[in-house]
C-alpha cells in the first residue's frame, strides 16, 4: 500500500469517527450503506461483474440523502435542497455509466484485480471494492445529513448561494465532459487516440473536476445549516479523485495503454482546468 493509499485509509477512519461522534444519526447511514453494497456484492458474484459498483455510486448518495431527510425532524429547506441536487447528480451519473458500460463487460481495473486474486476474488472484492466504497460513500454523503441543521441566518444564506453556484458549474462541467468523451469513444476513427479537445483540452480529467466542484457546492450549502463538518465529505472525495482511484490511477494505466498520452500529460493539467505553476514542455 502506497503513501497516498495509507493517507486515504487514515483519513476515512478519522472522518468516520468525527461524524459518528457529531451525530448518532450517521450510524443509520453507515448501516444502510454497508447493507446496500453487500447486496450489490452478491449481485456481482452472480453476474461476475464487480464494476456494477460504479453504477451504484451516484444512487447510493441518493439513498442516503433521502434516508437522512426522512429521519430529520423538523425537515428543512436546505436539507431538501441538497437531497434534490444529489438526486439530479446521482441519477444522471448512474445513467451515463450504465450507457457507457453497456455491452463492454467488466471494467479492466476489476478484471486485473480478478486475475491477481484468482479464486479469492469473491472475498477480496467484498472488502476492496464494495465495503470500502460503502464507507467512502457514507463519508462523502455526510453533508446530506448535516444540511438538516437549523441554519445560520443571512451569512448562511450567502454561503448557500455560493454553494448553489458551484454546484451548477460543477454539474455542467461533469455532464459536458462525460458527453464529449462518450461521443469521442463512439467514433471508430478515434480508437486508440487521446481526446484533447473541448473540456479535455483544459484538463485531463474534467469530469472528475466537475464532480468534486459540485460536491464542494453541496458541502457549502450544507455548511450554511450544519457547520464546517459538512466540508469533510467534499475534501475526502477530492483526495480520492486526485490521489487514489481517479486521476493518479488512470494516468498510470493510460500512459502504458494509449499512444500519445505521455505527451498529453506534459501539456495538459491533470485536474484543475488551469495551471498553477509554469507550463511544462512536451
Amino acid at each position: 500500500m502506497g503513501r497516498n493509499e495509507v493517507v486515504f485509509v487514515v483519513s476515512i477512519v478519522i472522518a468516520g469517527i468525527i461524524l459518528l461522534a457529531s451525530d448518532p444519526s450517521f450510524l443509520a447511514g453507515l448501516v444502510v450503506a454497508l447493507a446496500a453494497f453487500t447486496a450489490l456484492w452478491l449481485a456481482s458474484l452472480a453476474l461476475r461483474d464487480a464494476s456494477i459498483a460504479d453504477i451504484f455510486w451516484g444512487p447510493g448518495s441518493v439513498l442516503l440523502g433521502w434516508l437522512y431527510q426522512l429521519m430529520s425532524s423538523p425537515r428543512t429547506g436546505v436539507g431538501l435542497l441538497v437531497c434534490v441536487l444529489a438526486t439530479v447528480w446521482g441519477l444522471r451519473l448512474a445513467g451515463h455509466i450504465a450507457v457507457r458500460n453497456a455491452g463492454t463487460g467488466e471494467d479492466y481495473r476489476y478484471r486485473q484485480w480478478r486475475e491477481r486474486s484468482g479464486r479469492a476474488f469473491w472475498l477480496v472484492s467484498l472488502f476492496k471494492v464494495f465495503l470500502l466504497q460503502a464507507v467512502v460513500l457514507w463519508v462523502v454523503s455526510s453533508p446530506l445529513l448535516l444540511a438538516q441543521g437549523p441554519g445560520a441566518g443571512f451569512a448562511g444564506r450567502r454561503l448557500a448561494a455560493v454553494g448553489i453556484g458551484l454546484w451548477l458549474i460543477g454539474f455542467a462541467f461533469e455532464t459536458a465532459a462525460d458527453w464529449q468523451l462518450l461521443a469521442f469513444r463512439r467514433d471508430g476513427a478515434n480508437r486508440g487516440r487521446v481526446l484533447s479537445t473541448g473540456l479535455w483540452r483544459l484538463s485531463r480529467h474534467p469530469n472528475y473536476f466537475g464532480e468534486a466542484l459540485l460536491w464542494w457546492g453541496i458541502g457549502l450549502i450544507a455548511a450554511s445549516a450544519g457547520g464546517p463538518l459538512a466540508l469533510i465529505g467534499p475534501a475526502v472525495l477530492t483526495w480520492t479523485l486526485v490521489k487514489v482511484s481517479g486521476v493518479a490511477m488512470l494516468d498510470r494505466e493510460l500512459v502504458g495503454r494509449r499512444p500519445g498520452y505521455a505527451e498529453y500529460i506534459a501539456t495538459t493539467p491533470a485536474f484543475l482546468p488551469f495551471r498553477l505553476g509554469p507550463r511544462r514542455r512536451a
